[in-house]
């Protein structure tokens, strides 16, 4: 019995690695890839402009 115990958690961390895979496959490009595009270039035009915003000196 202590090699069910000894297997089971490697187990169920391959299967969960195999799906995050998949998942992260299956959502490459398509229809999404746009909307992902979008929402990146939103992300690092707020932090260009935080970046701005704090590099700026206060006189």
């Amino acid at each position: 019995m202590d090699y069910v115990s000894a297997l089971l958690p490697p187990a169920v961390m391959a299967a969960f690695f195999i799906g995050v895979v998949r998942v992260i496959v299956k959502t490459q490009g398509g229809a999404n890839m746009a909307k992902e595009d979008a929402a990146v270039d939103a992300a690092l035009a707020r932090a260009e402009a935080a970046r701005g915003k704090a590099s700026t000196p206060e006189a």
